[in-house]
Formats: structure tokens, C-alpha cells, sequence
């Protein structure tokens, strides 16, 4: 009686699909990582160099010929104009800052005040302006929900300060709101009071940073400590 020939055991196979999904996996990731990294110093890069390209081609275009610097370099000074610019500011804000200076500006003023539709468009550009640059102002530090445009929808507004006499009810004490939109140029003014607003745990930068990006850059989740319980 012959016993059966044992089983020829299966040859080992080579799998290379998982490798090779490794490998394409690993080359997506390296490839976002390098958007990452290059897209925002690129775009920074850009942006900036737009806004100082365009501050010299238009300040510089204002110096006479015999001037300009670049008249007589083979090549053009980036940055010159900016540098202008903060000197011709600076020495402004130096004339203002005597009598003379003082003087000039009253006089200046009246003659606008007596324009019909310029005294209107200076005057608010004025107050902006000072109270943008106020170091007492308590404009815009503080960030709060509010639920605009209905009732159950909430957005992020900064909350600019008391309204004027004129929007005030008699028994709340309203505040003036902005709430920006995604362009940050434009938004939405509105008056509420203090008990419908609710305070966010987040600067103003970290806001808007929030508002422009549509909810994709959200800040940092700030720990919590606990509280011991009494």
C-alpha cells in the first residue's frame, strides 16, 4: 500500500499594491506639507511686495527728476518709497505738533466745514481716524456672539461702545455692535444691549482671523483649570 505524496505547499506571493499605496500616500503628504509651508510665505511674500511696489511707483512718481535717486541708478530702490512716505508723515505730524502747526490745521478745518458735502465725508473720516488711533479709545476690544440676522443664528461681533443718546431706549442701555463679514471692508452696525450679548474668550485678531477665513482658522482651544470643588 503506497501513502499519498504530500501537498506541495503554495509558492509565496510578492504583494505590492500596499507599497505602493504607501508610497503614493507618502508623496500626497509630502506635497501638502510643501503647500503648507511655501503657500503662506509666497502669498505674504506677494502681497507685500504689490503694496511696496505700488507705495514707490506712486510716491516716487511725485519727486522731480533731478530728485529721484532712480534717475541716476541703473536700478530702482525697492522700499524708497515708503521710506518717504514715513519721513514726510513723520515731519507733518512734527509741524502740527506747535502753534503754528495748530494754527494751520484750525484754518484748514474752517475752510472745509464751509463745503456742503466735504465737511460731511471729513468729519467722519476724522472721528474714525481718532478713534482708531486713540490710545484711550475701547473701540473694538472686545469680542461677543450675537444672534444676527435672526433669532437662533449666531455671529461674531466687536463690540465698538455705548450708542448715542439719540438710539437709546429707556429701559436698556444699548451698545453699538459690528459685525463684520468675510470681505472685513463691510459689515453690519447694530444696537444691543448687554444682556443679549455673550462674551467670547478670544482677541480681536483671533475674530477676524475667523470671519475672513469662513471658520476654517479657528484659535486654540485655551485650557481650562478646573475648580476645586467646595
Amino acid at each position: 500500500m503506497t501513502t499519498p505524496a504530500a501537498p506541495t505547499p503554495p509558492e509565496p506571493q510578492i504583494v505590492t499594491k500596499p507599497w505602493r499605496q504607501s508610497l503614493a500616500a507618502r508623496l500626497r503628504n509630502y506635497f501638502l506639507a510643501g503647500i503648507l509651508i511655501t503657500a503662506p510665505i509666497s502669498i505674504t511674500g506677494y502681497v507685500a511686495w504689490v503694496v511696496v511696489d505700488y507705495i514707490d511707483s506712486f510716491v516716487t512718481g511725485l519727486l522731480p527728476a533731478q530728485y529721484n535717486p532712480n534717475t541716476y541708478l541703473p536700478f530702482a530702490i525697492p522700499g524708497l518709497g515708503i521710506v518717504i512716505l514715513i519721513v514726510v508723515l513723520t515731519l507733518v505730524g512734527f509741524l502740527t505738533a506747535n502753534f503754528l502747526g495748530r494754527l494751520m490745521g484750525r484754518i484748514g478745518e474752517r475752510i472745509v466745514a464751509r463745503l456742503p458735502v466735504i465737511r460731511s465725508f471729513y468729519s467722519a473720516i476724522k472721528q474714525i481716524f481718532e478713534t482708531v488711533f486713540s490710545r484711550q479709545t475701547q473701540s473694538f476690544r472686545e469680542v461677543v456672539l450675537v444672534e444676527f440676522p435672526r433669532p437662533g443664528m449666531w455671529a461674531l461681533g466687536l463690540v465698538v461702545g455705548k450708542s448715542a443718546a439719540e438710539v437709546q431706549l429707556k429701559d436698556d442701555e444699548l451698545h453699538s455692535v459690528f459685525v463684520p463679514t468675510m470681505s472685513f471692508t463691510s459689515g453690519y452696525l447694530v444696537f444691543l444691549a448687554r444682556k443679549d450679548m455673550t462674551t467670547v474668550d478670544m482677541t480681536i485678531e483671533e475674530a477676524l482671523k475667523m470671519v475672513v477665513s469662513g471658520g476654517i482658522v479657528t484659535p486654540p482651544t485655551k485650557a481650562v483649570t478646573p475648580t476645586a470643588a467646595s
